[in-house]
């Protein structure tokens, strides 16, 4: 009877915990749910925010350029209607003049005429010499109607057409920006983000990739790429921060950018890359990640390390060359078990790496295989996966046993890949520099 009643009670158990398991999972959809239709909701008030604001702004500036433009018009007729009234106004009052004089004369002529046989000739004397000197016979020009302006205004009706037409295609309204963030993969500080095109007939001339902290009193997005290509590195970024990431595109022969895809949040919890500060002969950004030879007057040439072993396989280091100094065959750039200060190169045992020169060292030794000279602006990568584990003798790894890398060194447009046996299973590894001759300056990342 006891058995069955343990049976029964752990059958109530499991059914228990499944319920709150299945209550857990119902939940956490329903907040799902919630923050789907929070988007909808969102998202469609600022597009209708933004639709009321453009139109607004468009009107708003159609009204300005009408007036504008009228008003320039209106001037030009004021304008027409000075210059042309202003001859005319002088013509009539030349010839209003000449009418007040006729007038004037017509009655002093009558006057003599009525006048006494005593007075006749001399008023009469008075009334032609006066006549004589008004030139009766010379009249003022007056321009015929068809040689002064006729004002008038020529306007095109087409110009409503055309509004029509533009203003009916002007704007549009999507579901889903065209391109979206597909997937934000964790560096050591920093974080690769990659993204695609969601609309297969958006024709894509550059995208637009910006990123904040996810802090409620940080609101400005900072550019972090513009360009064609699908995927971005973000550096500078702080461990165990989240961060919002977002995209947008600009069409082929558009000035316009689309809407921005949906803000994801991201995080790394890798520390960056960093020098090893304290080194001898060489000199440090303030974040560690750049490394300058500065001093070439050492007795010998030492290795500047990463502070701790930060690289993991799995993932891509990069050493960015931002300035170059004189080349020697014992300058290299690699990854390293262990960090020897004693080692004044990485072309020794438990290293790999590649010379200036283009040369690659495994374990010390050169390959037949060589990759171009490091030169400015060029940046070199190292890959490398774990492949299979190699016992030596019967014995436990570590004791005597070999672990083997598959290691990819990439250079300009070329690149190595070779196998790497190391004396011992390692979780991380060092990175590493050196460098003869001053004026080389390298970023990891």
């Amino acid at each position: 009877m006891s058995v069955e009643v343990d049976m029964l009670l752990q059958e109530a158990k499991e059914s228990i915990e499944a319920a709150q398991n299945y209550r857990c999972e119902l939940q956490q959809r329903l907040h799902g749910l919630s923050q789907a239709r929070k988007q909808v909701r969102g998202s469609s008030g600022q597009a209708r925010e933004a639709l009321h604001r453009h139109f607004a702004e468009l009107q708003a500036a159609t009204n300005r350029l009408l007036t504008e433009r009228l008003n320039v018009l209106l001037a030009e007729v004021d304008t027409i209607e000075a210059d042309s009234i202003k001859p005319l106004e002088d013509c009539q009052q030349l010839i209003e003049h000449g009418v007040g004089q006729a007038d004037e004369l017509l009655r002093e002529g009558e006057a003599a005429l009525r006048c006494g046989m005593g007075d006749e000739e001399n008023k009469l004397g008075v009334f032609t010499e006066k006549a004589l000197h008004i030139q009766l016979d010379s009249l003022p020009e007056v321009p015929a109607l068809v040689d002064v302006p006729c004002v008038s205004a020529q306007l095109d009706d087409s110009l409503l057409g055309l509004l029509k037409e533009r203003v009916s295609r002007h704007g549009s309204v999507s579901s889903h920006p065209p391109v979206q963030i597909d997937e934000l993969q964790e560096r050591p500080g920093s974080i690769l983000v990659r993204w695609c095109k969601v609309d297969d007939d958006f024709a894509v001339a550059d995208y637009w990739l910006q990123y904040r902290q996810c802090d409620n009193n940080v609101v400005q997005y900072e550019d972090a790429y513009i360009g064609r290509e699908c995927e971005f590195l973000v550096l500078h970024l702080d461990p165990h921060t989240d961060y919002l990431f977002r995209v947008c595109a600009r069409g082929e022969g558009h000035t316009e950018w689309s809407p921005w895809s949906v803000p994801q949040i991201g995080a790394t919890t890798l520390a960056p890359h960093e020098w090893c500060p304290g080194t001898e002969g060489y000199i440090l950004s303030s974040r560690r990640n750049i490394a300058m030879r500065s001093d070439s007057s050492l007795s010998r040439c030492p290795v500047l390390y990463s502070k701790v072993p930060t690289y993991f396989c799995g993932l891509t280091l990069t050493f960015k060359i931002s300035a170059v100094g004189q080349v020697d065959g014992r300058d290299s750039l690699g990854v390293c078990v262990d960090n020897m200060t004693e080692a004044e190169s990485l072309q020794r045992d438990q290293a790999v790496c590649i010379s200036t020169n283009g040369a690659v060292f495994v374990n010390g030794k050169e390959m037949t295989n060589q990759l171009p000279a490091v030169t400015v602006g060029c940046a070199v990568t190292f890959d490398m996966e774990v492949v299979n584990l190699f016992p030596i003798n019967n014995n436990k790894l570590g004791d005597g046993g070999s672990f083997k890398l598959r290691v990819t060194i990439g250079s300009g447009n070329r690149e190595v890949v070779f196998d790497w046996l190391v004396d011992q299973a390692v979780d991380c590894l060092f990175f590493g520099c050196s460098f003869v001759h001053p004026g080389w300056k390298v970023l990891v990342f």
